[in-house]
């Protein structure tokens, strides 16, 4: 009698990631929150293991943040070719006879004032391109990265009720921020931006215009609660 052998199918197993535990299941993190005016508690809100539970890739984030500054170059830097100086045609001196060796124009890139062999030109391509998803996993890894170190703050509003910049201050201390802060909001609030302007340090950014390098350059981020459930979206 022929027994047919038994197939074994073992479970599905959660993709894996090589980008420092993107895929996998993380728990949620719950975050205190604050008012930002007067700095007092404001209950807690918990976000998504993959915003704020990340290992970090430091060689995944370094890529990221470069390719954001290379992108973000105007591209205009031009030099002039030795065709292109101002210099005369004339020859500097005679072929023979001055026991010096010989010279054709001054235009040449070994003398000073002539051009570049090599020159720079508007037409260099800066561009780096990151794919989405190595860009999302990045923007997630500092966040979970500024929240482990104590420099991520979540205010339920980020907002002013008049646009004086001591009043700006006075939140400031509250919440204890110094150094380069990081005002970060889905749509900066008009008050806030007037009166963070004259305060050292500080920078107000929407959130759609949030590049990578401002969170690594940044001593303490703050995030509107509205701003980080946006995060939630995209980021994880």
């Amino acid at each position: 009698m022929v027994v047919a052998a038994a197939t074994v199918v073992s479970p599905p197993q959660p993709p894996s990631s090589k980008m420092g535990g993107g895929l996998k299941e993380v728990a949620p993190v719950t975050v205190g929150v604050v008012d930002f005016v007067g700095g007092g508690d404001a209950g807690e809100a918990q976000f998504a293991g993959g915003l704020l539970g990340r290992k970090f890739n430091e060689a995944l984030v370094h890529q990221v943040v470069v390719g954001a500054l290379a992108n973000a170059r105007q591209g205009t830097r031009a030099q002039k070719t030795r065709a292109q100086v101002s210099h005369s045609r004339a020859k500097l001196f005679r072929q023979k006879g001055t026991g010096r060796a010989r010279a054709g124009m001054s235009s040449t890139p070994i003398r000073r004032g002539g051009g570049r062999a090599f020159p720079a030109s508007p037409k260099d391509n800066f561009k780096h391109k990151t794919p989405r998803r190595m860009f999302r996993a990045a923007m997630a890894m500092i966040l979970s990265r500024l929240l482990a170190e104590g420099r991520l703050r979540v205010v339920k509003e980020l907002s002013l009720p008049a646009a004086k910049t001591q009043e700006a201050a006075k939140c400031f201390a509250a919440l204890g921020l110094r150094g380069r802060v990081l005002l970060v909001d889905k749509e900066p609030d008009g008050n806030l931006s007037l009166a963070s302007r004259n305060l050292p340090g500080a920078i107000m950014v929407r959130l759609s215009s949030l590049l990578p390098s401002d969170l690594t350059l940044a001593n303490v981020a703050v995030f509107s609660e509205a701003a980080m459930r946006e995060c939630e979206g995209f980021w994880q």
